[in-house]
């Protein structure tokens, strides 16, 4: 049983042509000449932005920030020594996270405010802000004053928002 030259020629050129025609059908298909939408479990849950709806602490929980953070608690007082080292760390974190709004010298100039529409930032050195205290000004850098201020609790630990408050009592001293 010989099979000849021209037999295994046509054989060959069979097998090609079918391996041919299947690599032309699946390049079709990876180079989304034809689109098959594949069912994708992220398609169709529930999706959220964040912060959008968040859900409330459960009851008898600490934080991890600790107790300081925990909701509805009033102002804490301030566990922060203003010394020279939170002072400067708080300048550079102030620079870093308020300035863009508020401006260097905290009376709301910043390069960002005269973008701001509904509401300009606040003058962080008025006898208004001075009189709160650092408690009060804590919390705001904490859970800012939605839609105009973002929080800052998730950019800034608790001992750094501390150092921020401690830098900015000694801009409102000046």
């Amino acid at each position: 049983m010989s099979t000849t030259w021209s037999v295994i020629l046509k054989r060959l050129a069979v097998v090609f042509a079918g391996l041919a025609l299947i690599l032309g059908i699946l390049m079709i298909f990876s180079y989304d000449i034809i689109k098959i939408d594949w069912l994708s479990f992220m398609e169709v849950q529930p999706s959220y932005k964040p912060m959008d709806n968040p859900l409330p602490v459960p009851e008898r929980s600490i934080p991890i920030e600790g107790p300081v953070s925990i909701p509805n608690m009033g102002a804490p007082s301030n566990p922060v020594e203003a010394d020279e080292t939170s002072i400067a760390r708080g300048a550079e974190l102030f620079a870093i996270n308020c300035v863009p709004c508020h401006g260097a010298d905290a009376k709301g100039t910043g390069a960002v405010a005269p973008f701001l529409q509904e509401r300009k930032p606040a003058d962080l050195t008025s006898p208004v802000i001075r009189s709160l205290s650092d408690g009060a000004i804590f919390l705001t850098i904490s859970n800012g004053k939605l839609p105009y201020m973002v929080p800052l609790n998730e950019n800034l630990t608790v001992r750094e928002r501390w150092d921020v408050v401690n830098y900015l009592r000694t801009l409102q001293s000046k």
